[in-house]
């Protein structure tokens, strides 16, 4: 399966770097961020799987976070925080949380808790298979197969063509595939996707003036196409 990437953003940097190390040990890819201006740089220039958010922060909440997150992308959030109140409990999910946990945690519970978010929001991946029509996908090894030859995608192309892939025969906005796979708070212009999407069809379309399976969405964005 490919590796999912996990952002960790909380001002304890100690408990940071033991999580960090316990999701790698547990073959996630991790970040940190110590306070919101560092988790905003770095949610504007990464695609995340989930991410594990303190309430407290240095300059701001991590409610604000998820706030905004919320208006560009559906990535998983579990709140992890030694506040009890009830209310930051009901805010938190209010705001588009999708877990809670209250500190001090134990780390089993919390590697359980993030297998179970992510099986629920990436669970339809068999054996890090992915495909339509003459197209095999392997997120693991990222490589592209069609027709039994290999096709070479740069990173960006991948990462594309596994989003529309996932979400296979429904139109998905551009400023959703802009944040799925540039990041949530990324700066790039829809041109840019626009590009990508061309090259995608020139390596994987067999006319890709009359694309098959790479379809545009007049207004919205694309759609990957496969009547399979």
């Amino acid at each position: 399966m490919e590796k999912k990437r996990i952002l960790i953003v909380d001002d304890e940097q100690e408990l940071s770097g033991i999580i960090a190390e316990m999701l790698a040990g547990c073959g996630y890819d991790t970040d940190t961020a110590a306070d919101s201006e560092h988790a905003y740089s770095l949610l504007g220039q990464k695609n995340y799987h989930l991410i594990l958010l303190d309430i407290n922060l240095p300059d701001g909440t991590g409610f604000e976070i998820c706030r905004q997150l919320r208006e560009a992308s559906h990535v998983p959030v579990i709140f992890a925080s030694a506040r009890t109140a009830e209310d930051d409990r009901i805010n938190s999910f209010d705001i588009g949380g999708d877990d809670y946990l209250q500190k001090p945690y134990s780390m089993k519970e919390l590697l359980s808790r993030v297998n179970a978010l992510m099986r629920r929001a990436y669970g339809g991946e068999v054996d890090g298979s992915l495909g339509f029509g003459d197209v095999k996908i392997n997120t693991a090894s990222r490589t592209v197969i069609k027709g039994g030859r290999n096709v070479a995608l740069a990173q960006r192309e991948f990462d594309l063509l596994c989003c529309l892939c996932r979400n296979k025969n429904t139109a998905v906005p551009k400023d959703k595939l802009i944040s799925e796979v540039w990041g949530a708070f990324s700066e790039v212009e829809p041109s840019t996707l626009t590009v990508h999407i061309r090259w995608l069809r020139e390596k994987l379309e067999d006319d890709p003036a009359a694309p098959v399976y790479i379809k545009t969405v007049w207004r919205l964005g694309y759609m990957l196409e496969d009547g399979k």
